[in-house]
């Protein structure tokens, strides 16, 4: 790791014959968050997202095919990757994964057939095969995204305690109780979220009792309450993330928390734009002060810095990832000129 303030960036991408990505780059961020040139650092196949294990020591990635696969790779001490084993993931097009707290379990959203597998992780970072799979029914009312279950992403609570499924087909958010001896989920609940909203994907609030949906395609942000002790969520307040009148085709995409959870940040794509909401309000209630140009086009995913003061957005139509610095008030500063690289859909800033 380097050892002057700089720090890592990995990117996912999508591969195949219109992009010229091979697999996971690695871009370097100064102190300021600013980012130069990437390199290639790992071959795959669609690697669309990418999470790291906590100690730091292995990255995973799933490989969004239709017969779905997740991939370790040991992180060397340069940066580059190393692939150390890959399992099925018992499911087609996985399109979310993440490392329970422990560090024993990985869990991945297979979005095309709506389903969620858990497998173990052993010494070294190498996945065993899977240990559960849940399947996810039913559907919404948009004919062409909702014929059926699509599960989107699959996290865990800050504590590990539960799993949180967010099903873009179903409109509804599942969540799991977690045995971390046996890895098994077990259903507590099944959230309804507003039909035909699309959730895609949740952030928790830093202090562990609010969570915070965004709905792809109303284009939307739903605050609900979280009961860490049994995992139930509370539906509040849902705002638009667009502009009023705005009337053109937009899908929303990623929702980050800063972690003095005073910001919540969601991207557009259509409108290529951040929407920021306000969390402490002087009525205490989540409000919508700001959207700001991403800087890039088709902004897919969005990351935090490690620090939490840079906002990474990865423009999958315009080839590069532009850094943000987040201001007092929740203002965004561009860090320099975007950087070049090819198709990212993902972005792992690694501490």
């Amino acid at each position: 790791m380097p050892d002057n303030g700089e720090y890592r960036v990995y990117l996912g991408a999508y591969t195949g014959a219109e992009s010229a990505a091979d697999g996971i780059r690695l871009a370097i961020a100064d102190p300021s968050g600013a980012l130069r040139c990437t390199e290639s650092v790992a071959e795959a196949f669609d690697p669309s997202f990418l999470a790291m294990a906590p100690d730091g020591a292995t990255l995973f990635a799933v490989s969004e095919l239709r017969e779905g696969r997740v991939i370790a790779f040991a992180v060397r001490p340069d940066g580059t990757l190393g692939e150390i084993n890959s399992q099925p993931t018992l499911g087609a097009a996985p399109c979310h994964l993440s490392v329970h707290p422990s560090g024993k379990y990985l869990l991945t959203a297979n979005y095309e057939s709506g389903n969620v597998v858990v497998h173990p992780i052993a010494e070294g970072g190498v996945l065993r095969e899977p240990c559960h799979v849940v399947q996810h029914s039913g559907s919404g009312p948009n004919p062409q995204r909702q014929e059926g279950p699509h599960a989107h992403q699959v996290l865990p609570d800050p504590a590990g305690r539960h799993v949180l499924a967010v099903d873009l087909g179903t409109d509804s958010v599942h969540v799991y109780g977690f045995d971390v001896d046996s890895g098994h989920l077990s259903l507590k609940h099944e959230v309804p979220v507003r039909a035909g909203a699309g959730p895609r994907h949740l952030a928790f609030h830093p202090d562990g009792d609010r969570a915070y949906v965004l709905n792809e395609l109303a284009s939307s942000l739903t605050e609900f309450g979280y009961d860490p002790a049994t995992g139930e969520l509370e539906p509040g307040r849902t705002l638009s993330m667009l502009p009023p009148g705005y009337g053109q085709p937009n899908l929303a995409a990623e929702v980050v928390v800063t972690p003095d959870g005073r910001f919540v940040l969601g991207s557009n794509r259509g409108h290529d734009s951040i929407a920021v909401f306000r969390t402490d309000s002087s009525d205490g209630e989540l409000r919508l002060v700001d959207i700001r140009p991403a800087g890039v086009v088709e902004p897919r995913h969005m990351a935090l810095s490690p620090d939490g003061r840079v906002l990474f957005v990865a423009g999958q139509r315009s080839n590069d990832v532009q850094a943000f610095r987040i201001g007092e008030n929740g203002d965004l500063t561009p860090l320099g000129e975007p950087v070049l690289t090819p198709t990212p859909v993902c972005v792992l800033p690694a501490s």
